[in-house]
């Protein structure tokens, strides 16, 4: 397998977002494979402030030199604020994709669907299952 980040601070889904659950902010992105998967992001649709997202729906885009790819929400919440800094300088999604290349902060209203998101160690197993393909 190749070499991916997984933080076990994180939260992950089979679409391949991450969120992350810190005292005051929750806040959410695309895995380290994903980005690798992508190549070189271009560009980001996001929501706004204040926007509502739900579990396992598109939420927004993200486009690379390679693909064009819909972003799912990991859990139901609603958008505290959109990662400023990817208007300008979308490729810190792939420099730092779990801290500078965040994508969105939200409040979850739903604290339950934790529950149905893979631990670090779980979805390095799954990627590691695709990989075998």
């Amino acid at each position: 397998m190749a070499n991916y980040t997984f933080p076990s601070d994180c939260f992950y889904t089979k679409e391949d977002e991450w969120v992350q659950v810190d005292d005051d902010r929750t806040t959410l992105g695309i895995t380290d494979y994903a980005q690798q998967q992508l190549g070189d992001v271009v560009f980001l649709e996001l929501p706004s402030a204040g926007d509502e997202i739900k579990q396992g729906e598109p939420f927004g885009v993200i486009e690379s030199v390679k693909a064009v790819s819909d972003l799912y929400a990991p859990v139901t919440g609603r958008v505290v604020e959109s990662n400023p800094a990817l208007e300008e300088t979308p490729e810190l999604v792939n420099e730092s994709c779990y801290e500078d290349g965040w994508l969105l902060a939200i409040e979850p209203t739903d604290e339950s669907e934790f529950e149905s998101l893979m631990n670090s160690s779980a979805y390095r197993d799954y990627v590691a299952e695709r990989e075998e393909g």
